[in-house]
């Protein structure tokens, strides 16, 4: 059958031309297409999704193992229209925030920068530096609770994880001066060393990330603030206010082998960086009323703390002890009622009474002297003509014995 074909065929191309021949075989594969069973053409349709979805397949475990292979613009383009590699991709992308503290709002800063506006160069200001002691009652709202309780932690729990999750920047304590510049800043991972804190790392988004247990966190040895506040006057609106500069954490930690103490400052901080999330976290400031009525930033700028004066910025660059040359500390006590005076008098002279106010205030109070001298004066001569004027008593007036029988005659009528 297969050899009658082929001659009928070899007949063809030589008997007839060939748009004609090519035109009877096209029309031959038609209808043997037609002629075809249709689960045949259902099998093949099935077969070719199957590859597709293979060849797909394997481009995706392709671009797995190599996250960062080029591809061709048409596997790019299927490679983006998938619904699985669009979910990987955002997957992949880095977290901006962590979960532990959240982030600053816009209304935040912008807040934070007004309540930040200091005078640039005011006409008097005084700086200087105080020690806060937690273990006083005026400062134990800086201290207590020691472990979080619920959403109340202390100031150093919150300064200390800001600093793990570097929101905020640490600078180097130098005992002679402070350096808030970018050559003093220090990482995290220094802090940790140099106050021997144990710690853990792990990769996160690409960076190390440093963990350490609360049991580890040294917030209850932290028994002092060292801060550097100042008293300024603006000229320009007439107000006399008070401002912090920074503020360092110090941990007390006591030696039991010569039983003394050892103090280590941590950092310096910036306040002005760490004020946003002061103002969020509520504090009770009293024992007697336990609502949470102040918060963290109030117990600063309302000078609700209590510190001791240890140094005032000076030409020489030199301390409270220092200055008064001896370590005494009645003497040191002494220079600090001195400094404390000195400010309380710079800020009674700045505001003068009316002159009207004094006047009536004291007629109010006491008469002048000249009205002392004249009512003293009268009082005196007053006395001296009492003392003078001897009143004698009057003579008895002698009256005429009448006898009641006699009639009464009139003296008119005898003349």
């Amino acid at each position: 059958m297969c050899e009658n074909l082929n001659k009928n065929i070899s007949f063809l191309m030589k008997n007839m031309k060939p748009i004609y021949f090519f035109s009877l075989l096209f029309v031959a594969y038609a209808l043997a297409g037609f002629a075809q069973d249709p689960s045949d053409v259902r099998s093949q349709q099935i077969q070719s999704q199957i590859e597709e979805q293979r060849r797909r397949q394997a481009e995706r475990n392709q671009y797995r193992q190599s996250p960062s292979a080029e591809f061709d613009e048409p596997q790019q383009q299927n490679r983006e229209r998938d619904p699985l590699s669009v979910r990987r991709n955002r997957r992949q992308q880095p977290k901006t925030t962590v979960d532990t503290m959240p982030g600053l709002t816009e209304r935040a800063r912008l807040k934070n920068t007004d309540n930040s506006k200091a005078p640039v160069q005011p006409v008097w200001l005084r700086e200087m530096y105080r020690i806060i002691d937690l273990d006083k009652n005026n400062n134990g709202a800086l201290k207590y609770p020691v472990h979080p309780m619920g959403k109340r932690i202390n100031l150093f729990t919150l300064l200390f994880r800001l600093l793990s999750e570097n929101k905020i920047d640490a600078y180097a304590y130098s005992d002679n001066s402070e350096v808030f510049t970018e050559a003093g800043k220090i990482s995290f991972e220094d802090i940790l060393k140099s106050n021997q804190i144990p710690y853990t790392t792990e990769r996160w988004n690409g960076n190390t990330r440093y963990v350490v247990d609360e049991i580890d966190m040294p917030s209850e040895d932290v028994s002092q603030y060292l801060i550097k506040d100042g008293r300024f006057f603006d000229q320009a609106t007439g107000s006399y206010g008070n401002r912090i500069t920074a503020i360092c954490p110090i941990i007390v930690r006591l030696d039991y082998s010569d039983n003394t103490t050892h103090k280590s400052p941590v950092c310096w901080l910036l306040y002005e960086d760490i004020r946003p999330y002061l103002a969020r976290e509520m504090i009770m400031a009293s024992d007697n009323n336990n609502a949470l009525l102040y918060t963290m930033d109030d117990f600063f700028t309302k000078n609700m703390y209590s510190g001791d004066i240890i140094k005032t910025v000076n030409l020489r660059n030199q301390s409270l002890q220092e200055q008064i040359g001896s370590s005494d500390p009645v003497a040191l006590k002494h220079a600090q009622d001195s400094i404390e005076q000195q400010l309380k008098l710079f800020r009674k002279q700045l505001w003068v009474q009316a002159d009207t106010t004094t006047v009536a205030t004291d007629k109010q109070e006491k008469p002048t002297d000249d009205k002392q001298e004249k009512t003293a004066a009268d009082k005196k001569s007053r006395g001296s003509k009492k003392s003078k004027e001897v009143k004698t008593p009057k003579a008895p007036k002698a009256k005429a014995e009448k006898s009641p029988s006699a009639p009464a005659r009139s003296v008119r009528r005898s003349r």
